[in-house]
């Protein structure tokens, strides 16, 4: 199923700091993380560049999970920025939104909306369809439980 996105308006209105392992955590071998828990990081501050321009949508649907956006994800999305070739996307085309990877043809003659989900095809976007960049997807926010 292609993602529908329910969006949010980002409340960066407060803060909360929380603690925060500086030295990182090894995917490895336990690391006792705890000993090195002495600073704090704030998440509006790290996920938000532009607090007026920044949205959050939930996504729902597979076509992006190849590049790790998946269904009940909840996407971070800045309307300032403009879409370079090669960024992930909320755009609306002809009536709908989605979330795809931006790319620009060679030619210029055209874009595409490429799905990382080889269940679906690229969406080829020409002069004829209604057609923007609501958004550029900066990260990804995912709760496993």
């Amino acid at each position: 199923m292609a993602p529908r996105l329910h969006i949010f308006k980002a409340d960066t209105s407060s803060s909360l700091p929380l603690l925060y392992a500086d030295a990182g955590i090894k995917a490895g071998f336990p690391s006792p993380a705890q000993d090195y828990m002495t600073e704090s990081i704030d998440l509006n501050e790290l996920l938000v560049r532009q607090k007026e321009t920044t949205f959050y949508a939930r996504v729902d649907g597979d076509s992006m999970i190849g590049v790790g956006i998946c269904h009940g994800d909840i996407a971070i999305i800045d309307k300032s920025l403009e879409a370079r070739n090669g960024d992930y996307v909320v755009a609306y085309i002809d009536g709908e939104f989605t979330i795809k990877q931006y790319k620009l043809d060679d030619s210029h003659a055209c874009a595409w909306l490429i799905p990382a989900n080889k269940k679906y095809r690229p969406i080829r976007v020409t002069i004829d369809n209604d057609f923007r960049v609501w958004g550029v997807v900066t990260g990804v926010i995912r709760k496993f439980r």
